[in-house]
Formats: C-alpha cells, structure tokens, sequence
C-alpha cells in the first residue's frame, strides 16, 4: 500500500465511520482514531509521510472554519467570561503544571522543552469535543463552551508552544519578549482576519453564482492561516477572526441557493478532513513504538504521569472556575452559558480530548537547535504527547457516552421547543408586516389578500404547528396531507421527466450541455 492508497482508505473511513458511529453509540473521531491505529499495527502499511509544518496548515483552517460556522461572535461575545476562565487561563494552568511535573521526572529535561511539552498538550481538540457533544445531545450551553474553548485554546497553546520552542532552540528567553510576541501575534491575527473577511465579503458581491462563492470560503480560511503565519501572527486566530467575520456580515437572507448548497458542501468537507486527521492521529502510533523501543516501562512511567497531571488539572480547575463564573453570571443581567450543575461539570471535564493539533505540534518539533546539537529530549516528548493524546482521545471519547448516560446530561428539549416557538412567531409577525406594507402600495383584490394572511399565518404554523388554534392546528394538518401527496405526485412526475432527460443524453446527435441545462432546471423546481 502507498501514500496515495492510503489516503484514499482514511476517506472512505470518514464517511462510514458517521452512520456505524450513529449506529453502535461512539463519536466518529474515536472511530477513526481506533481505525488509524489498527492500520499502524499492519505490516504492509507504510509510515504517513507527511511533513510536520504542513499538518496544521492543511488540517486546521478548513477545520475551524467549519466549527465557526455553528456559532456567531454575538454568542462568543456574550460569553467572553465563562470561555476566558474555562478555556483560555486553563491552557496557562495546565502547561505550568505539565512542565513542572515533566521537568521533575524526566533526566536532563530543559525548562523550555518541558513548557513545549506542556503548551502542546493543553488545549483539548475543538474538533473531537464538538463532535462528540453533538452526537450526546448535551445541552446547548455546555456545547458552546466546548466550541468556544476548543476554538480559542489553540490559539494560546500555539503561541505559548513556539514562545518555547523559540527558547529551547536559540538558548534564550525574555520573558518581556514572550509577552511581546503575544501581543503582537494576536494584533496581527486580528488585522488579517479582519482585512481577508472584509475582502472576502466584497469579493463575494461580485461572485454572484454560488458554485464560485462556496469555491472563495474554501479558499479564505488558507489564505487567513498562511497570510497570519507569514506576518509573524497567530493563523488560528486569523482563520476564527475571518470565518467570525464572514459568518456574521456576509450572508444574504434571499441567496437561498447559496446557503444550502453551502451547508452541503461544509458538512462534506468537515466530515471527509475530521476523519482523515483523527486518522492520522491513530497512523503515529508507528512514531510511537519505534521511540519507545528498548525503554517502554520508563516512558509509560512518564506519559502516565503527564496524562495524569493533564485529566487532574482540569478537573481541579473547572471545579472552582465553574462555581466562580455562576457568581459572576449571578449578578448580570446578560444570559452566558456556563455549566449549571456539577453533572455538567464532569461530563465537561471528562470531554476534555487531545487531537489534531496535539499531534501536529509534537510532530513540528525541531530536530536541532540553533548550535546544531539535538533538540533537548525530542524523543520523550513525542511519546509523552503520544500518549497524553491517546489516553485522552480514545477512553475519554469511549467512555464519555456512558458517563453522560449515567449523570443523566442531556438537551433541554423543552426549552428548545419554546424557542423555536418564538422564532415561528416573528416570522410569521415579519411575513404579515410586509404583507400590510404591500397593501399599501398596491391594490390588492380582497380574496388575493385573505389569501397572502393565511399564507403569511401558516409560514409560523409551518414552522411549529402549537402556534395555531385547534381548528387552525386541524385545516393545516389537513393541508399538510393534501401538500404531501400532491407533492409525492409531482415528485413522480418530476422523476418521469427526468428519466426522460436522462435518457436523451445517450441519443445519437444529443447536445450533452443542454441536456444537463434542462436537467438542472428539472432538479430545482424538484426542490420547491
């Protein structure tokens, strides 16, 4: 098997992981872990050559920029506190205490490589919890978290990781300068994802057909990372920055075709690069066992620790931090979402999974210092990193579904219900207003107006069938059957013609671009 044939099997391997994920009650991304690690024990499966410093640019823009599409900056915005306490200061935490245990166990270890090894694995992956929190049903609030501390805890762990790996390579550190290069990696991460999503928004005024615009948004988040990386800024925050950006000004109500075809296309792509990457981190195992050959207790003994320190901090943490942000969220006026009992608490805890960054950051160590001689214990780290990420990413991710059937955590359905309520209502308001505005204008006949408000009272009633009245609920429930089986007819009579078309397209002297033209009108007016 080569690289190529590879690839193509951690492919297929994404898309069937989601339906047998769904089926026997696991996360895909733990399946695929689990499957990259069985493919890693085959002997005739060669060793992934991929370089290090091209894993995270290939892997996480489009990553990220799939994640940002499920929230808004207005929710990260109104929940700047809880994600700051529960995310971003824990990565702080958590590598100080990694490289103090780290540096106290393993011989000889630098304080710089020990902080590396600790800034590189904090940050748990956004990618792994947001799936497996949406496959759970946990609730909505505790969603948002895990989303706005996957998302925003690559971005300090990086810049954390290369403050050290700077140290630990050149022989010096300013702490004055560190803080600098924060600072200034953040500025800069922000003026490019600011400047590409204004230009991206513009951009996609011109672009009016669909196919091209859902081509730009493939194309942004790359060029937001590796503009941001080559300014000396945090791509991570650069690509968040954009897709935020994009996702709050750069949509059209009426680009109907856009949207949907848009959400397709993303869904596609999350699925296919989640499973290729969580396969890629199953495949390193190889790098793994060969770094452990002749010493396997005393490195077990290290990254058992270590995983121990990682899964013990956050605990201890999100403990205090959790009773801390319901104090603070007490006396405010502004809804955040943050854990509201200590169930919740511990099934965030427990969701605490290292992944694709983890592995990309291990692997991207550099081989030799600035004086030419090795980088400090480089062999240790990658196997600590190793298995920090597999303790945590496989019987975290195994076990967090029983643990969250065993607290009993789940969506509150109820609430759910009453919002999407409101939200039939307003559009239904929104439709009626317009509706008079019309009217006012224009001279309509008394049965065309009767009509548009029954129209403009079922789009809610549609929406959440509990806003009408009991004869209300009962004429829609009645149109909806006479809806359904008029629309079965068409769709019969839509295939027949489709068939028709189809068929056409293997005469002789066929025109197969008019053919796919009168094709394509059919497949539309399918969808109406």
């Amino acid at each position: 098997m080569d690289q190529l044939a590879l690839l193509f099997v951690l492919l297929l391997g994404a898309l069937v992981s989601v339906p047998v994920g769904d089926r026997v009650g696991l996360p895909a991304p733990v399946l695929m872990t689990l499957l990259g690690i069985a493919l890693a024990l085959l002997e005739f499966v060669p060793n992934v050559d991929v370089p290090p410093d091209l894993i995270l640019p290939l892997l996480l823009p489009p990553l990220l920029y799939a994640a940002v599409r499920r929230t808004s900056w207005r929710q990260f915005a109104a929940n700047v506190r809880p994600i700051f306490l529960l995310a971003v200061a824990l990565v702080f935490v958590t590598t100080l205490c990694v490289a103090a245990v780290a540096q106290a166990i393993v011989p000889g270890l630098p304080l710089a490589a020990a902080v590396a090894l600790g800034a590189l694995v904090a940050p748990p992956d956004p990618v792994a919890a947001t799936a497996v929190a949406g496959q759970l049903g946990l609730p909505r609030r505790l969603v948002s978290i895990l989303e706005g501390e996957g998302l925003f805890n690559d971005v300090t762990a990086i810049v954390l990781y290369h403050v050290a790996i700077a140290a630990a390579v050149s022989g010096t550190f300013s702490p004055w300068q560190a803080g600098l290069d924060l600072v200034l990696s953040a500025v800069v991460a922000l003026a490019v994802g600011l400047a590409l999503g204004w230009g991206a928004y513009k951009l996609m005024d011109l672009l009016d057909e669909p196919t091209l615009q859902i081509g730009l948004s493939l194309l942004v988040p790359y060029a937001s990372y590796v503009m941001a990386e080559e300014l000396h800024g945090s791509g991570v925050l650069a690509v968040l920055v954009t897709a935020l950006f994009l996702a709050e000004y750069a949509t059209d109500a009426d680009d109907v075709m856009t949207r949907l075809a848009g959400h397709t296309f993303w869904d596609i792509v999350d699925t296919l690069v989640t499973g290729v990457a969580f396969g890629l981190v199953g495949l390193e195992l190889h790098n793994a066992v060969s770094t452990a050959a002749g010493h396997w207790g005393e490195m077990l003994t290290w990254a058992g620790a270590v995983v121990g320190v990682v899964v013990l901090v956050r605990l201890m943490y999100l403990l205090p931090a959790s009773w801390l942000a319901k104090r603070m969220h007490a006396g405010r006026d502004v809804e955040e979402e943050i854990p509201m009992t200590w169930r919740e608490t511990v099934v965030m805890w427990w969701s605490g999974m290292r992944g694709v960054a983890s592995v990309a950051l291990a692997l991207a160590i550099p081989l030799e210092t600035d004086a030419g001689s090795p980088f400090p214990d480089r062999d240790e780290i990658v196997f600590i990193a190793f298995g920090v990420i597999m303790a945590t990413l496989v019987l975290q991710g195994l076990t967090l579904p029983w643990l969250v059937r065993r607290l009993g955590v789940e969506a509150d359905s109820e609430w759910e219900k009453e919002y999407e309520r409101s939200l039939a209502t307003r559009a239904a308001k929104a439709a009626k207003r317009r509706l008079r505005e019309i009217e006012a204008v224009e001279d309509l006949p008394d049965e065309l107006s009767e009509q548009m408000m029954r129209r403009a009272l079922d789009i809610g009633v549609r929406i959440s069938p509990d806003l009408g009245e009991e004869e209300r609920r009962e004429a829609h429930h009645q149109r909806a059957k006479r809806l359904k089986r008029v629309r079965r007819i068409q769709g019969e009579l839509l295939s027949a013609a489709r068939h028709e078309i189809l068929a056409a397209r293997t005469e002789p002297g066929a025109d197969p671009e008019v053919v796919d033209r009168v094709l394509r009108h059919l497949d539309v007016r399918s969808l109406r």
